[in-house]
């Protein structure tokens, strides 16, 4: 009987890290039950926003701030539709100005917005 006694002992000590094994696996179940349900209702948050903007997406800043030179074109376009009428008489105003007075004051500062923006 001593045999069996022992058997049984060896058994319940089988037994016993089985069930630690079956009591962990409950619990990483039940640990990612809810990580499946917060990723459901992220996956529901984001079906009902609206698809962002492509263009938010990355902004280009410098000389290929794309969204700039489109704004400056459409500012340049804007304006010459507007003083259609006016342009040639601002033009005979600026030629007058470089004639007059303050021609030479303008042409100095031509000439330093020339020098400014040469690439070296």
């Amino acid at each position: 009987m001593a045999k069996a006694k022992k058997k049984s002992k060896a058994k319940k000590s089988k037994a016993k890290p089985a069930k630690k094994k079956a009591k962990k696996s409950v619990k990483r179940a039940a640990a990612r039950a809810p990580a499946k349900a917060k990723k459901s209702k992220k996956v529901a948050a984001k079906a009902k926003k609206p698809a962002p903007k492509k263009a938010a997406k990355k902004k280009i800043v410098g000389e290929g701030d794309y969204a700039a030179s489109r704004k400056f074109d459409k500012d340049q376009a804007s304006f010459v539709k507007r003083n259609k009428a006016k342009i040639p008489a601002l033009g005979k105003e600026a030629e007058a100005a470089l004639d007059g007075s303050e021609g030479a004051n303008l042409r100095a500062a031509e000439q330093e917005a020339i020098n400014r923006s040469v690439i070296e």
